[in-house]
C-alpha cells in the first residue's frame, strides 16, 4: 500500500487557510488588497465580536461577472498574474489567488458581486469550502463580501484567538494601515455600536493622519520632502547597469522629532510601492538615522513611503505578503537612513520642559496609551448607538492598533547573532554639516580639549520645520508654532550655573537651562565627524606608553578597526600576546582616560548583533571620544565661556540631543511660565 497519498482539496484549503488566515485582521487584509486592486473608491468594513461573528468588507470596484464570480473560489486562480515572467514585477497588491479559497474553507462566506458592464449581479454562498447557493440577484456594481462564524468549522483554530477587544484592535490596526497608504480612498470601520473609523478622501498625507491619529500627532511629527535618487548597486554590475533603464527610489513620509519618544517601534510604519510590509533592513536604517539623536532603548514615531520600479523588490516570500526582499537592499537601507537623518537634520528641534519630564500627550497623540473601548451591558464593544459620532477624528478603538502592531510582530528587533562585520562608506546624499567658528575659549583650568578650527563644509540650505495643525481646517497653528526651535538659542544670555553644571539663560522665547557637558559632547563629537571624514582628525602622543592588557574578544574587534582606529587619532602597538601599547590618543583625551576609551570602543562594539558599517563605526569612535574630550559637571564657567559654548551648540546640527541621546538644553517659555503663575 502506498504511504504517499493526495490530499483532498478540503484539507488542502485549511491548511492553506492556517498560513493566510491566522485571525479575523488576516481576512480583513485579504479581502481589502482585493477591494483595492479592484480599483475601488470606498471601501467599507464591518465586524461584530471582533470580526469572529462576522465581517463584511463593500467595495465599489469594478465587480465580477457570474464567471469569474465562480472562479475567484479555485486554488490559485487569480486575474493579476499570467506567467511566472509576471512574478518578477508585481503591481498588485494580492496575486496569489489564495484569499478566496482559504476563507470559504473555514466560514460561511457570501459573495454579492456585480461587474459594471453586466445588467444583474451574482450571490454566491459557501459553507466550510462546500458551495452551497448560487443565484443571480440584483445588486448596485462593486463587490460586497459576508465572512461569518469564522474557524466554526475548525474549532481548535476557533479557541486560539482572542478577546473581541484584541481582535478588533487588530483590524483597526489594518485598516488604519490601508487609510493611511490611499489617502485618496474613502475607509470606514464600523461595529454594531459605534463608527471606528470614517475617513474621507483626502490629498495631502497629512491630513490622512491627521484624521487617524488627531493634532496632537501631527505636530510631533516632521514631513519627509520626497527624496529620490537612481539605484546604484553596493557592488559594480557594469553590463547589468549599461542594460536596465534608471530606475529611482523614492522615500518620504513623516518621522517623529527627537523629543518623541517611545518605548518600542509599535509606532513605526513602513510601505513599499503602498504595501504595508514589515522589513528588517528598514527598521534597521529607521534605527541608524537616529542614532547619536535617540538613546539606544527608545524608538521613533515613523510613517515611511517607499517608492520603487516593481522589479527591484520581491513580494513574493510569504504566504501573508508581509515581507519583501530588496535587489539592492543595501542602496536601499542607505539612502534611507540618509533621507530621514537629513529631514532630522532640518528640524533641529529642542525639547521643552514638558517634554523632558514625560508628561502625558493631549488625547490623540503618538503617546497616548491604549485605552480599550468600554463594554455595553451585551457585551458588544464600544458606546450605545446614541452616542456614536457620525465622523470621528480619532477613536478609543483606534488606539488599538499600537498593542495590535506588537501582536503582529511589525515591533520586532533587528540584528542576528553572527557578530558584526564592516561594510563600505554610504554615498550620502547631501552634506548637512556647518563651518564653525575659529578659536575657541576653553583652556589652561578646563584642560586641553579637540581643537576648534574652522572645517571648510558645504551647507545645505535648512527647510524650514513644517507647522502642520496650520494646514487643516478647524485647527490652531499657534500651538506648533511655539515649539523650540534651535535659532532661538543664538540670543541667549547666559546668567549663570546650577552647581557648577547646568547653564541658565534666558532670551525672549523663555528660560533655558543647558546640560555643559553634554552640550560640549554635541559639539565635539559633530566636529570629530567633520575632521574624520577630511582627513584631519589630531593626535596627541603620550610622554610615556600606556601598556594594556586586552581580552580575546576585544583583540579581534581591535584587529578588525585597528586602521580605523588609527585614522581617529590613536596609535596603538601589539607588545605581546595580549598587550598593547597606547602610544598617541585623539587631542583633547587625558592621559588618564586613554585606556578606558580604547575598552569603551571595543566593548561598545562587541555588543553589536548586527553589521555595522564605516559610517556607524566612526560615529560611535566619535561619541566616545567626544564623552572623555567634553568639559565635566561640577566645572564653574566664566561669562565668555558659557556664551561660546552657547553660540558653538547653537551651529550644531543637532542641539536637541548629546551623541548618546540626552537632552542638551531645555525650554521653559514664556507661556508655560505664565501658566504656571496662573496669569492664563
Amino acid at each position: 500500500m502506498s504511504r504517499i497519498r493526495i490530499l483532498p482539496e478540503a484539507v488542502a484549503n485549511k491548511i492553506a487557510a492556517g498560513e493566510v488566515v491566522e485571525r479575523p485582521a488576516s481576512v480583513v487584509k485579504e479581502l481589502l488588497e482585493n477591494a483595492l486592486d479592484a480599483g475601488a473608491k470606498s471601501i467599507r468594513v464591518e465586524v461584530e465580536a471582533g470580526g469572529k461573528r462576522m465581517i463584511r468588507v463593500i467595495d465599489d470596484g469594478h465587480g465580477m461577472t457570474h464567471d469569474d464570480a465562480l472562479l475567484a473560489f479555485e486554488r490559485h486562480a487569480t486575474s493579476k498574474l499570467r506567467t511566472a515572467d509576471d512574478l518578477m514585477s508585481i503591481a498588485t497588491l494580492g496575486f496569489r489567488g489564495e484569499a478566496m479559497p482559504t476563507i470559504a474553507a473555514v466560514s460561511r462566506l457570501t459573495l454579492e458581486t456585480r461587474d459594471e458592464a453586466e445588467a444583474e449581479g451574482t450571490r454566491v454562498e459557501f459553507a466550510g469550502g462546500k458551495l452551497i447557493n448560487v443565484k443571480a440577484a440584483g445588486l448596485p456594481p462593486g463587490t460586497t463580501i459576508s465572512v461569518g462564524d469564522l474557524f466554526y468549522c475548525v474549532p481548535a483554530r476557533r479557541k486560539f484567538l482572542k478577546s473581541d477587544t484584541t481582535e478588533l484592535g487588530h483590524i483597526a490596526s489594518l485598516v488604519t494601515h490601508y487609510a493611511l497608504a490611499n489617502p485618496a480612498k474613502q475607509f470606514q470601520l464600523i461595529t454594531p455600536t459605534q463608527t471606528i473609523i470614517d475617513c474621507a478622501p483626502v490629498e495631502k498625507m497629512g491630513d490622512r493622519v491627521y484624521q487617524l491619529f488627531g493634532r496632537q500627532a501631527l505636530e510631533e511629527l516632521v514631513e519627509m520632502t520626497a527624496a529620490t535618487s537612481p539605484f546604484r548597486s553596493a557592488i559594480t554590475e557594469p553590463e547589468l547597469e549599461a542594460n536596465e533603464e534608471k530606475a529611482t527610489l523614492t522615500v518620504s513620509g513623516f518621522t517623529s522629532r527627537p523629543e518623541v519618544q517611545r518605548p518600542n517601534r509599535n509606532g513605526i510604519y513602513v510601505f513599499v510601492n503602498r504595501r504595508l510590509v514589515r522589513d528588517r533592513l528598514i527598521l534597521h536604517a529607521i534605527h541608524e538615522a537616529y542614532r547619536n539623536i535617540l538613546p539606544g532603548n527608545v524608538f521613533p514615531a515613523t510613517l515611511l513611503f517607499l517608492e520603487m520600479p516593481y522589479d527591484e523588490v520581491d513580494v513574493n516570500v510569504h504566504p501573508a505578503k508581509i515581507e519583501v526582499r530588496f535587489r539592492r537592499s543595501q542602496f536601499v537601507h542607505d539612502f534611507t537612513r540618509d533621507s530621514i537623518r537629513q529631514t532630522l537634520m532640518a528640524a533641529r528641534s529642542v525639547a521643552s520642559f514638558a517634554v523632558a519630564a514625560g508628561t502625558a500627550a493631549p488625547s490623540g497623540g503618538f503617546n497616548q496609551p491604549f485605552s480599550p473601548p468600554s463594554h455595553s451591558a451585551d457585551g458588544a464593544i464600544g458606546q450605545s448607538r446614541d452616542s456614536v459620532t457620525p465622523a470621528p477624528i480619532y477613536s478609543g478603538a483606534s488606539r488599538a492598533i499600537i498593542s495590535a502592531i506588537a501582536e503582529n510582530g511589525l515591533g520586532s528587533g533587528v540584528g542576528s547573532d553572527s557578530g558584526f562585520d564592516l561594510t563600505p562608506m554610504p554615498i550620502r546624499p547631501v552634506d548637512q554639516r556647518f563651518a564653525f567658528e575659529e578659536g575657541q575659549p576653553f583652556g589652561g583650568d578646563l584642560g586641553p580639549s579637540v581643537s576648534l578650527q574652522a572645517l571648510s563644509t558645504a551647507s545645505a540650505p535648512h527647510a524650514a520645520t513644517p507647522h502642520w495643525a496650520a494646514d487643516f481646517a478647524g485647527t490652531n497653528g499657534d500651538a506648533s508654532a511655539s515649539l523650540p526651535r534651535p535659532e532661538q538659542i543664538m540670543d541667549l544670555k547666559p546668567l549663570g550655573q546650577v552647581s557648577a553644571s547646568f547653564i541658565v539663560a534666558v532670551n525672549g522665547a523663555g528660560l533655558w537651562i543647558v546640560d555643559q557637558h553634554v552640550a560640549h559632547e554635541r559639539v565635539l563629537f559633530e566636529q570629530h565627524l567633520d575632521a574624520r571624514r577630511a582627513g584631519k582628525v589630531e593626535s596627541q602622543r603620550m610622554l610615556m606608553p600606556m601598556v594594556i592588557d586586552l581580552s580575546p574578544r576585544q583583540i579581534v574587534i581591535y584587529e578588525k578597526i585597528a586602521e580605523e582606529l588609527a585614522a581617529n587619532g590613536f596609535e596603538v602597538e601589539p607588545m605581546g600576546p595580549k598587550s598593547f601599547a597606547i602610544q598617541a590618543v585623539p587631542a583633547g583625551i587625558v592621559a588618564g582616560d586613554a585606556e578606558q576609551l580604547l575598552t569603551e570602543i571595543l566593548d561598545g562594539l562587541d555588543r553589536e548583533n548586527a553589521a555595522i558599517s564605516i559610517d556607524t563605526l566612526q560615529a560611535k569612535i566619535a561619541a566616545s571620544t567626544a564623552c572623555h574630550a567634553a568639559i565635566k559637571v561640577n566645572m564653574p564657567l566664566d561669562q565668555t565661556k558659557m556664551e561660546w559654548l552657547l553660540g558653538a551648540l547653537a551651529k550644531t546640527d543637532c542641539p536637541m540631543s548629546c551623541p548618546h541621546g540626552r537632552p542638551v538644553v531645555l525650554r521653559y517659555s514664556i507661556k508655560e511660565i505664565e501658566k504656571a503663575f496662573h496669569r492664563i
